[in-house]
């Protein structure tokens, strides 16, 4: 159950992590500057495979149109996608997902609004640097030194996700809800020193368990998720903010889905998230603000 109780106790047995400060870091070429409190990413996404209706974009003016208004609602960045992870879409080609995502890149970045790009292809990160993204938000185990280089110059920022499998595509298990902090803490201690080394300064950590696709909607999926947020503090041990994706579930909220993401904004904003990736950006930025109020004199 959450409640006060459980999680006094889950903050107290893990003090260190939960009052560990985090780098701050600037985007320049945007002139933003990311401090240890938590933002917003907004989801855009060129995919019609895509599960979350309201996000997807069939033009690119609908894009520049979604992008811009997220903006002024509050999010601190766009995310942008041209292949959905769900285990139904088709894969799309990389020659394909440039295609989709330069159009809306470009515009966005020539008003200073930062587009994060979700890839897990390092030519297509690499494309989109150079058409003027802010930020790779990589959903893959990628090796490629010139892909993280390429961000180094650009002076970028860097989403690294945690997959079980490869890409966020893969069909592998998750490890057991009592292992998987453990097996994440590997996982990004190796990621970081790889990425560290090539010159990336400018990190978020995602646990990423929006990618529970061997789990389907249900009680199972929701809860791993939800303890996930939860958890995703401990991941500050590491020196660098965290990123988490606002969950959904159609079994718990049924026909009001769109508010879930309330919801989950309130326990990350609880768990010292740094970025929520987010559907709903106008429903969760009054969450963000009242968080960020000082108390009343009681």
């Amino acid at each position: 159950m959450i409640q006060g109780p459980r999680l006094l106790e889950l903050w107290t047995r893990h003090k260190e992590a939960f009052e560990a400060p985090v780098r701050s870091f600037e985007l320049p070429r945007f002139g933003k500057r990311f401090e240890d409190r938590t933002y917003q990413m907004g989801v855009l996404n060129l995919s019609p495979d895509s599960t979350y209706r309201e996000s997807v974009c069939h033009t690119v003016e609908a894009a520049l149109y979604r992008a811009r208004r997220m903006t002024l609602e509050g999010a601190a960045m766009v995310d942008i996608g041209a292949e959905s992870t769900t285990d139904s879409a088709d894969l799309v080609s990389i020659e394909q997902q440039i295609d989709r995502m330069r159009p809306v890149v470009g515009p966005l970045a020539e008003e200073g609004i930062i587009c994060s790009v979700e890839t897990y292809h390092p030519v297509v990160a690499v494309a989109m640097l150079e058409a003027g993204a802010g930020v790779i938000n990589l959903t893959g185990r990628v090796d490629d030194r010139s892909m993280y280089e390429a961000i180094a110059r650009h002076e970028a920022g860097l989403v690294l996700c945690y997959t079980p499998g490869e890409t966020a595509r893969s069909s592998d298990d998750l490890p057991p809800a009592g292992a998987v902090f453990d097996e994440q803490i590997a996982y990004f201690r190796d990621r970081l020193r790889r990425v560290e080394e090539c010159g990336v300064a400018r990190i978020w950590l995602d646990p990423g368990f929006g990618f529970a696709l061997n789990l389907s909607d249900g009680s199972d999926r929701i809860r791993y998720q939800t303890e996930s947020i939860l958890q995703s503090f401990r991941l500050r041990v590491l020196g660098w903010p965290v990123a988490v994706q606002m969950t959904g579930s159609v079994w718990l909220f049924r026909d009001e889905v769109r508010v879930s993401p309330v919801h989950a904004a309130t326990l990350a904003g609880l768990s010292r998230a740094n970025l929520l990736r987010c559907h709903e950006v106008p429903k969760v930025q009054p969450v963000l603000r009242l968080m960020e109020m000082e108390p009343a004199d009681v």
